[in-house]
């Protein structure tokens, strides 16, 4: 790839993991001629952490991802090993696929999509410097002294910026799987005055599938039905359940714990080795311990990482212990006993950009046409990676085309939340999406990605008019269906009365609607079949988003209008060039965070801890107040 590189383009995204490729392809697919910038071609959408895509609310995000062009759920899909649906037995605003992937054929799949796609190189390098020219970027300089002109650049650096590993009180430079890493890039940042944190993350050890004893664990199954993340994936290509892996449970022993607390001071966090700071939902195993010491177990997940390599993931076992002790705390989990470590645990702490630097497009407030996205904005996880690359990629294309940049709404989706989180309050840890971070979460649901999202994905370009009107067909079918039970009549009959006692639902006392009836608690389509004698020809997604539109329609109308509310104060833009010394009556932490944050409407400021409703009402006032002399 690296012989075709040329002098100029559009937009040049640095890195490719999660985030730079979802950015890269979005970019080139949208026609700009687009270099994507990697330390290893083989490392592009790698998976150094866990083997597995989605998760509570972060398999929102892939389907989000892909109603907006994206491409990680259709990879997932074909590469997936178990596929579930988590908290089937919760209401529809908390469930959420996971897939456990092959961490070898997805980023396999993800690098053959992207030497393909038309308009993107790819150049194995490493970038030490960005440059400008009128506070604009216009281009990167290489290792190796090069420079290439860019209208547009995409940060996606992962964890990778003044990395160092750790392990006990050893450490190193390097990033994930020891990979080099870059400390001069991150100088250059600090030299145009943007405000870098320091952050930590980590990594169990990898055991040796063979050396397991998994008769002393809980086998965990996936999900014995139709299952996918994009509604473009066939069916025929998700792996079928006979053939699908088995993931499996054990648990922590007091052994375990004994071993952790004798060892604290070795460890590299309890050590005073670590500086960054680590992800408070996804903590260490001494963390853990040390945390929650009434706990007299904590659950582990023995994951497969591959059926192209012998090694088992120890989900929730995440360590930066000496290799000795890790080889002790291993050995005391049942089934592990005589386990051989393939890798062991480590932490890894690196540099990372105070959210609060960027805009709602990812774009950075100090430099016009520099992008960021993905953990280097702060975040864990691929989802949470994936989604920033692709609204960066998106972004920045419309900022070269001078068009207005996509940024949705809190309402909208959780990639709204997120970029809303880390814009408006920042981070002091790896931020993780959770549905309780979603104050709209029911009206973000699994099932109603595409009705939220595909418009935009369609409008922007990524989203082709064939599979934009499949969509519109499907969300036909929906509305016929639900205007259809509204017609079906059901009558307090013996025969109907005895069919609901026999599904154990309770007998009807009066004539109703079909779509009444399905607002009951325990009733779903099949059994209205039974009832009404009649088969309702249609696909299975297609019931299950009528049903969940059917019974939770009036907390799903309560939840618009609160969120069309906000709406009002979205549209309300505060202007750029705001003074808030001027602006009379503001508490002075609420100025402070003000002019910290620079938001960019009323409801981000009004979101803005520190930043009370007085204070709200002060900076209207002010608006009117100005906006009434500059009428004059």
């Amino acid at each position: 790839m690296n012989g075709k590189i040329k002098n100029k383009y559009d937009v040049i995204v640095i890195g490719g993991g999660h985030a730079g490729a979802e950015a890269a392809l979005a970019s080139s697919r949208l026609g700009e001629a687009t270099l994507m910038i990697v330390g290893s071609i083989n490392r592009i959408s790698n998976m150094p952490c866990n083997p597995s895509i989605g998760g509570p609310a972060k398999g929102i995000i892939v389907r989000e991802i892909d109603a907006l062009g994206g491409q990680m759920a259709k990879v997932a899909d074909e590469t997936l090993l178990q596929i579930k649906m988590l908290n089937l037995s919760k209401g529809p605003a908390v469930r959420a696929l996971r897939a456990q992937s092959d961490k070898v054929k997805y980023p396999r799949r993800m690098r053959e999509i992207c030497f393909n796609q038309e308009n993107l190189d790819i150049l194995e390098a490493y970038v030490i410097n960005v440059t400008l020219e009128d506070n604009k970027i216009n281009g990167v300089t290489l290792e190796d002294g090069r420079w290439i002109e860019a209208k547009a650049v995409i940060i996606a650096s992962g964890t990778y910026l003044a990395s160092r590993i750790l392990c006990g009180h050893e450490f190193h430079p390097g990033g994930p799987d020891n990979e080099p890493t870059t400390t001069k890039l991150s100088e250059c940042l600090k030299e145009i005055g943007f405000d870098l944190i320091r952050l930590k993350t980590g990594t169990p050890p990898r055991i040796k599938t063979a050396s397991i004893d998994f008769g002393k664990t809980t086998p965990q199954y996936g999900d014995n039905t139709k299952l996918r993340f994009s509604d473009d994936t066939p069916y025929e290509v998700i792996r079928p359940f006979e053939k699908q892996a088995l993931c499996y449970l054990t648990y922590t022993t007091p052994l375990t714990h004994e071993i952790i607390k004798a060892n604290l001071g070795k460890s590299s966090m309890y050590g005073g080795i670590v500086e960054g700071v680590g992800p408070r939902y996804c903590p260490s195993i001494e963390d853990k311990v040390v945390r929650f010491s009434d706990k007299e177990r904590h659950q582990i997940f023995l994951e497969p990482e591959s059926e192209e390599i012998d090694e088992t993931y120890v989900q929730g076992f995440s360590t930066s212990m000496p290799r000795d002790i890790q080889e002790q705390m291993v050995h005391s989990l049942p089934g592990l006993e005589n386990a051989v470590i393939a890798k062991y645990a480590y932490a890894i702490e690196y540099d990372a950009i105070n959210p609060l630097e960027l805009k709602a497009n990812l774009e950075t407030k100090k430099v016009s046409g520099l992008f960021f996205a993905g953990q280097v904005n702060g975040t864990s996880g691929y989802e949470e990676a994936a989604c920033q690359g692709l609204m960066a990629g998106i972004n920045a294309s419309l900022k070269l085309k001078e068009k207005e940049p996509l940024v949705l709404r809190r309402d909208e989706a959780y990639i709204g939340v997120l970029i809303d989180d880390l814009i408006t309050k920042g981070v002091k840890d790896p931020y993780r999406l959770l549905t309780s971070r979603a104050e709209f979460r029911l009206l973000l649901r699994h099932d109603n990605a595409y009705d939220r999202l595909i418009k935009h994905g369609y409008e922007v370009g990524l989203v082709s008019s064939d599979r934009f009107n499949r969509y519109l067909e499907k969300r036909k079918q929906i509305d016929t269906l639900i205007e259809k039970t509204l017609g079906i009549k059901i009558n307090p009959k013996k025969e109907i009365n005895d069919t609901l006692t026999s599904e154990g639902l309770a007998p009807i006392n009066e004539k109703v609607s079909a779509n009444e009836f399905l607002k009951r608690p325990d009733a779903t389509f099949s059994v209205l079949e039974k009832i009404i004698d009649d088969k309702l020809e249609y696909e299975d997604e297609i019931k299950e988003q009528a049903l969940i539109e059917i019974k939770y329609s009036g907390y799903i109308q309560k939840a618009y209008k609160e969120a069309n509310k906000l709406e009002k104060m979205e549209s309300r833009k505060i202007p750029a060039d705001i003074d808030y010394d001027k602006v009379s009556n503001l508490a002075l932490e609420a100025r402070e965070k003000l002019k910290k944050v620079m938001p960019e409407t009323i409801a981000q400021a009004s979101r803005i801890s520190g930043v009370n409703p007085s204070d709200i009402t002060m900076i209207l006032v002010y608006l009117e107040h100005k906006n009434g002399t500059s009428n004059k």
